[in-house]
């Protein structure tokens, strides 16, 4: 668990939960709402822990009985819901973890935090039940509920709570985040921050990962020799993507910041813009023989196609007509 000052991005965020502490105008109930890995529990661990902290000055100090507590989970005023069926949250995981626990009194703190990870799961039963406990909570209590979809909660339950979405973090301070603290060159560091898109949590993991080496380098030996293989070649090319079935969405992902790039190349032929910067031979080479209406027509079939796939349109055919756009534009 850390403080507000080791998280990356969200200072608006930051800025009204420090205020609403210093202003002792905190809410009930509060919605943190943002993709996965954006950085929703960092917030909800750091938010709890100032609530509790006994320390002068700001909060939270880090240092105090209670941020130690905090620090290696056991803080007893700090309960994290969990859940036992895996993608549902049920009526008695909110009556036994929230409603029948919130009416004791804090233990050692001023409040009592409940932290609901993955609140999106929660059945319209549970919602129900945890509607009641918001209406009419006791002083002490807060309740976090972290979401992917806050559009999955009922209308009441929305209305009765503060809402805080997580915005994309600027990327330059993604990538000067990953080479201070992972120490990887800047031009990996390029690759995981703009393929991540605003999430820090999402960039952390691909600069860790061996996989994701992996996955970059089959995408780009497929990009570059593309324009160079045969039709009949083109069940050797769709059996290697078939190797990531699995990541299919990060590859595409992957393919769109190449064509990005070689739009962008075409557009302004500045290098430094570039996020795949060491290939920018093969890069000018594609830039120097694709068209604008091209390079666009192939940007809308990525889209079209992971529409397809999450369709369950079959597999091979897609990218069959995908790999087909790419090698006539």
């Amino acid at each position: 668990m850390a403080g507000f000052g080791d998280i990356i991005g969200h200072e608006q965020i930051i800025t009204h939960l420090r205020s609403a502490i210093a202003l002792d105008m905190v809410s009930h109930a509060y919605i943190l709402n943002g993709p996965e890995y954006s950085g929703k529990m960092m917030l909800a661990e750091a938010f709890a822990m100032a609530l509790q902290c006994e320390g002068e000055g700001e909060r939270p100090c880090l240092e105090c009985r209670s941020c130690r507590q905090a620090t290696d989970h056991n803080q007893p005023d700090i309960i994290y819901v969990s859940h036992e069926k895996p993608n549902t949250i049920g009526v008695d995981d909110i009556r036994t973890q929230i409603n029948n626990d919130i009416v004791i009194k804090p233990y050692s703190s001023r409040y009592k935090v409940y932290i609901v990870d993955e609140a999106e799961k929660m059945n319209q039963q549970a919602q129900n039940a945890l509607l009641k406990t918001i209406e009419e909570p006791p002083a002490y209590a807060v309740i976090l509920l972290l979401t992917t979809n806050a559009d999955s909660f009922l209308q009441t339950i929305l209305s009765r709570c503060i809402t805080l979405n997580l915005k994309a973090v600027k990327e330059d301070v993604i990538r000067d985040y990953l080479m201070k603290h992972y120490q990887i060159p800047d031009y990996q560091a390029d690759v995981c921050a703009a393929f991540s898109q605003g999430n820090v949590g999402k960039a952390v993991q691909l600069a860790s990962s061996e996989d994701f080496g992996e996955l970059k380098a089959s995408v780009l030996q497929l990009v570059k020799r593309l324009d160079d293989i045969d039709l009949y070649e083109f069940g050797g090319a769709i059996k290697q993507i078939g190797e990531y079935k699995l990541q299919i969405n990060d590859y595409f992902d992957l393919i769109t910041i190449w064509f990005r790039d070689v739009l962008y190349m075409k557009a302004t032929n500045d290098v430094n813009g570039l996020i795949f910067k060491d290939e920018v031979y093969d890069i000018k080479r594609q830039a120097a023989k694709r068209s604008y209406q091209g390079i666009e027509i192939i940007l809308k079939a990525l889209d079209t196609a992971k529409l397809r796939l999450n369709a369950n349109v079959n597999f091979d055919l897609t990218l069959e007509l995908l790999l087909l756009t790419i090698k006539e534009n």
